[in-house]
């Protein structure tokens, strides 16, 4: 369940109310007359089926209610009603099924967004990389693989091809394009400095490792890359969350940057190169495996609404 707090103008509370009162998969609703400052209105409140909501959330923005008062969705944890056991089977298809784009497209527009969060955690992540390579530890490079935050721009890049929504590829792009070779120049000159302190052995990063999967680039990398970009977008879609781990860990997109910037500081170009294959090959595949997800859901996904189908599109 998802509850829906709308706050509008008093000549359109008689609309919102008629709409929630219509909508089979509405429940507990509550309606707060002047109570809006700012923007000022009334306040109409209800829970709402996961299934239901983005039909919901589409009439109400064809009431302009996005720009002349405010729409808000917040997750519901537990809800012990037997009114919303009822409004959740009314609504038709199953609330894991369901795709509410003003929240994906909120979600990832935020995840996107290039800020010191992001770059602190795209280079620690790095750093971390590194350190897994230079100690040949597996675990160090997972550890890297969870830390990193770019499946965040890759997924907003994702929806923003199958929504149209330029603004949002164009931001993540830049997120992406600026957060990794900032990253990867942050890790070379952590890398000189262990050079120059000692801690780096040169020939220890040379030879066969535990850790040359993260530069091994082949057909099996843009598999694993496929399929963890469309279980990453099937978690987001469905509010899954838990499973977003699980895609951290399967791709090697941070690795392969940190990887490249050690092999650069030791001129081992060969696996430079190598790595930041793996790095595209990643990259493109999150992207394309994530789009597909997301055009097989805006298809498949419909609703009845009074008799006639309504798309999510």
């Amino acid at each position: 369940m998802l509850h829906l707090r709308v706050v509008c103008p008093p000549e359109h509370t008689t609309r919102v109310i008629g709409l929630l009162e219509d909508e089979p998969g509405a429940t507990h609703l509550i309606v707060l007359r002047g109570v809006a400052v700012a923007p000022a209105g009334d306040v109409v409140e209800a829970d709402v089926a996961r299934e239901a909501a983005d039909a919901v959330i589409e009439r109400l923005c064809a009431l302009d209610l996005d720009h002349v008062g405010a729409i808000t969705l917040e997750q519901i944890d537990t809800a012990l009603s037997d009114a919303a056991d009822k409004a959740e089977e009314a609504a038709p298809g199953e609330g894991a099924d369901a795709v509410v784009w003003e929240e994906l497209l909120g979600r990832t527009g935020e995840e996107s967004r290039l800020n010191v969060t992001f770059l602190g955690f795209m280079i620690i992540a790095c750093l971390l990389a590194a350190v897994g390579v230079v100690t040949d530890s597996a675990v160090t490079v997972v550890g890297a693989m969870v830390v990193g935050p770019e499946f965040g721009p890759l997924a907003a890049i994702a929806v923003g091809l199958v929504r149209r929504r330029w603004d949002l590829v164009n931001r993540a792009a830049v997120a992406l394009a600026i957060g990794f070779p900032l990253a990867m120049v942050v890790t070379a000159g952590g890398t000189l400095l262990g050079e120059w302190a000692g801690l780096l052995d040169v020939t220890a990063v040379r030879g066969g490792h535990a850790v040359d999967f993260v530069y091994d680039v082949g057909v099996f990398s843009l598999i694993v890359a496929l399929l963890a970009g469309a279980a990453g977008m099937l978690s987001m879609t469905s509010a899954k969350s838990a499973a977003l781990v699980g895609v951290f860990i399967s791709v090697t997109t941070i690795p392969a940057a940190g990887y490249a910037a050690v092999a650069a500081v030791l001129g081992e170009w060969q696996r430079c190169l190598w790595s930041f294959g793996q790095l595209v090959v990643n990259l493109v595949g999150i992207v394309v495996a994530a789009a597909l997800v997301l055009l097989v859901r805006k298809r498949t996904w419909t609703r009845a609404d009074n008799g006639r189908p309504l798309s999510t599109g």
